[in-house]
């Protein structure tokens, strides 16, 4: 009985990973398995329960500006990712929270911590983090990163049914485990972070916002945020190398932005 269900995961597993093939909008291979309904019903669902269990910001003037911001990313986004799968409809919402934080949710949600308008100090700091988490959305790393773990589940499932009964299997369980999150899952995510960087980098400039402020972010965030783990234990890449990739794109961001239609979401 053991070896049949092995066998056919054995069988059954590659011709899902190649079924599930796919690219992302900067041409990166990537593996989604979830079906995008799914993932925009989750979002929507993860959205609500945030709504019922957070204060949302009454304050116009915070709304406002977040709100014009988000719009303007939003609609540099699909002009510049017009192939990705989009949204079909953008939704948008200021926390009461001290953490300086933003979020974009399958289907289209996004969120804003207050705590996050007091590091990103104008609009174009904020067009940085809002136009970085639409780039996680576009690029499907929610569906990316639930397919990847539910690809190691599997894959640890059958090496505990080929090694159960021998010495030392629940230990070679329990490092292949370690071994998944420090190979896999954490450098994956730092992909995604670095992914998502560019992808807002050239967001931002689309929509007539100063690329050089995501550097100038990401210095406030350091002073902000104090000491980081390893880079190597952690799932964003360090601030510094964040800096470094930011500035290797720039030229060519800024020549986007020239381009481009200024923004005005100082009112």
């Amino acid at each position: 009985m053991r070896f049949r269900f092995t066998l056919r995961l054995l069988v059954i597993l590659p011709l899902v990973m190649l079924t599930g093939c796919e690219e992302t909008p900067t041409g990166r291979s990537q593996l989604v398995l979830v079906p995008n309904a799914l993932m925009a019903q989750l979002g929507e669902d993860t959205f609500d329960q945030l709504r019922q269990r957070q204060s949302v910001s009454r304050d116009a003037a915070v709304n406002r500006r977040v709100q014009c911001v988000a719009r303007e990313v939003v609609a540099a986004a699909e002009e510049l990712y017009s192939a990705a799968d989009l949204p079909e409809a953008w939704e948008v919402a200021v926390f009461e929270d001290s953490s300086p934080n933003a979020f974009a949710l399958p289907g289209g949600r996004i969120g804003v911590h207050t705590g996050l308008l007091r590091v990103a100090e104008n609009p174009a700091q904020l067009a940085a983090v809002i136009g970085h988490e639409v780039g996680h959305v576009l690029a499907d790393h929610g569906n990316e990163r639930l397919t990847q773990q539910l690809g190691i589940k599997a894959v640890l499932l059958l090496v505990g049914l080929l090694g159960e009964g021998e010495l030392g299997g629940q230990q070679l369980m329990q490092a292949l485990g370690l071994g998944a999150r420090l190979g896999i899952s954490l450098p994956f995510s730092r992909a995604h972070e670095e992914e998502a960087d560019l992808m807002g980098l050239a967001i931002m400039a689309r929509a007539g916002f100063d690329p050089q402020q995501s550097v100038a972010l990401w210095r406030n965030m350091a002073a902000a945020g104090g000491g980081q783990p390893p880079e190597f234990l952690s799932t964003h890449p360090a601030h510094g190398s964040r800096i470094e990739a930011l500035q290797q794109a720039m030229e060519e961001a800024m020549a986007n932005y020239r381009n481009a239609n200024l923004a005005d979401c100082s009112g």
